[in-house]
């Protein structure tokens, strides 16, 4: 690129860095403070990390395709070194998963679960007091359970309870190694199988609830100055080694879905006030909604809503501000409102594939249940033609970010577009078995990793069920290494927090159509 032409370049970039700023009110942002996902997406909740809601996950079982797999992430930003008191589950907490089964915007299930500390004692600081070989061990000083409990609900109100699972452990934070030689092994342990339910439909089912590695990858280094000063820093997965506190949930597929198969899914945390009663403060369901389309002045207000009043917020899917800021500063035309295409991926499900019938519209994850799951899952889902994958439902796997920046720059219109923030898998594995999430890291495993991945934590061994493959045009996925395209990468723009819609706290980058070379 000749220099001139160079300096254009560097110099929007920097503008759009600097409405990004200004804009979101970002201005010295510290490392990890950044949003991703649902990672400290609203004023309250961030500063509430145990309540707030990360990411969901819903798809059909690839090894069970007979049962479904909800999964649901908490706590952003687990530095894998952040002892003496490592992370947790909040007891005066409800974390429940939702599923609307008849399109009504409203939740006819919904899986609780609470939780309770124990410590076997008081007299030390540690959190373990030698190698932790099982989840009994009296080596394990700190130690979660919790409660399942499966609500049934008719028109939102509860009408019958049923615990499904009492007094289970939870996966501990992994320490290190010589903390949990094996902590593979804890995982497995913290694996429970479910037992009841209305009629016994729960059994054969499954729970889990642990720490693990944040599934969702993406690009956050924007704001170190525009990556590094020199455009140096690109396509880096910024939250490789964070770890999440995870509940994930299997059970039989027949007993979720109505007459059209399709279920709605979306998360919320409750917290218990001094009075005693429970307040809902963070809730979930399509990625990067909360973050990068719902504006400031109403994101607390989304985090304590419900989907069956969505209408409020509908305004800012129809009418979404990326796209006119993409055209302000770069010249991209804009997509025309009313944004019809964007209701149906955020609000309604797309016809013919997701939509139940005589649906509501309201935020969530839809997932047809009756589409098996892919023998070759694509990282960008329908966009690729895998209909197994986002935004039908939410795999592991899938590159959400990209998708979504693709379709709202006007991809389900025919505009030709291929937009990707450079990251387009996780850096960990997942695994072949339920639950699927890769094992977390661990202070000991990542202190020597280097950017371009390392053996930092544990990988859950097996393949990519969930949708962690090699992406259009690109050869085979490395281990542990980030994938990457075969075109050469341009950064078009970054917008910040409260401005950037779907696309987190990263950058935008246009993948140039010129011959293809491997990266």
């Amino acid at each position: 690129m000749p220099a001139s032409a160079s300096a254009r370049v560097r110099a929007s970039v920097l503008l759009a860095v600097g409405v990004a700023l200004a804009g979101g009110g970002l201005t010295g942002l510290a490392p990890g403070q950044a949003t991703a996902s649902s990672h400290r997406e609203a004023p309250l909740i961030s500063g509430q990390p145990q309540y707030d809601n990360t990411d969901v996950y819903a798809f059909v079982s690839p090894d069970r395709p007979d049962s479904t797999t909800l999964i649901a992430d908490w706590i952003p930003f687990e530095d894998p070194s952040g002892g003496p008191n490592f992370y947790k589950f909040a007891t005066d907490a409800r974390y429940d998963i939702n599923v609307d089964s008849d399109g009504n915007a409203q939740a006819d299930y919904t899986f609780r679960w609470t939780f309770t500390d124990r410590y076997r004692s008081g007299d030390t600081f540690l959190y373990n007091t030698g190698p932790v070989k099982s989840l009994s061990d009296p080596n394990l000083n700190f130690l979660q359970t919790y409660d399942l409990t499966l609500i049934k609900r008719s028109n939102g109100t509860a009408v019958s309870e049923q615990r499904l699972a009492t007094n289970v452990p939870v996966a501990p934070s992994n320490v290190g190694k010589a903390s949990m030689p094996d902590y593979a092994s804890l995982r497995q342990q913290a694996v429970h199988p479910l037992t009841g339910g209305p009629g016994g439909w729960a059994n054969g089912g499954q729970v889990f609830a642990g720490q693990a590695d944040d599934p969702f990858f993406l690009d956050l280094r924007v704001f170190d100055l525009l990556y590094g000063g020199n455009l140096s820093e690109v396509g880096n997965d910024t939250l490789r080694g964070y770890n999440v506190n995870s509940v994930a949930l299997q059970v039989p597929t027949k007993m979720l879905s109505a007459g059209s198969h399709i279920i709605g899914v979306w998360s919320d945390t409750q917290r218990r006030g001094a009075s005693g009663w429970y307040t809902q403060v963070s809730r979930l369901g399509m990625p990067l909604v909360n973050e990068v389309v719902i504006p400031l002045k109403d994101k607390d207000r989304f985090n304590a809503s419900v989907p069956w009043n969505n209408a409020r917020f509908g305004r800012y899917v129809t009418d979404p501000e990326l796209p006119r800021l993409i055209q302000k500063v770069y010249g991209i035309p804009a997509p025309a409102a009313p944004r019809k295409d964007l209701v149906q991926v955020f609000l309604t499900g797309v016809p013919g594939l997701n939509q139940p019938p005589n649906v509501r519209p309201a935020e969530m994850l839809r997932l047809n249940t009756s589409i098996p799951p892919a023998k070759r899952p694509d990282r960008l889902g329908v966009l690729a033609g895998d209909k197994a994958g986002f935004p039908n439902g939410r795999r592991l796997g899938d590159d959400v970010v990209d998708a979504s920046l693709q379709v709202v720059e006007g991809r389900l219109l025919g505009a030709k577009t291929n937009l990707g923030d450079g990251v387009d898998a996780n850096d960990q594995a997942f695994g072949t078995s339920f639950p699927y999430l890769a094992l977390p890291s661990s202070g000991s495993s990542v202190k020597n990793a280097s950017v371009k991945g390392s053996s930092a934590g544990g990988t859950a061994t097996g393949g990519n069920p969930t949708g962690r493959v090699t992406p259009l045009n690109a050869g085979p996925v490395a281990d542990k290494e980030p994938v990457r395209g075969s075109s050469p990468l341009l950064p078009i723009a970054a917008i910040g927090a409260g401005a950037l819609f779907l696309g987190g706290s990263g950058a935008l980058w246009w993948r140039r159509r010129r011959p293809s070379r491997s990266l």
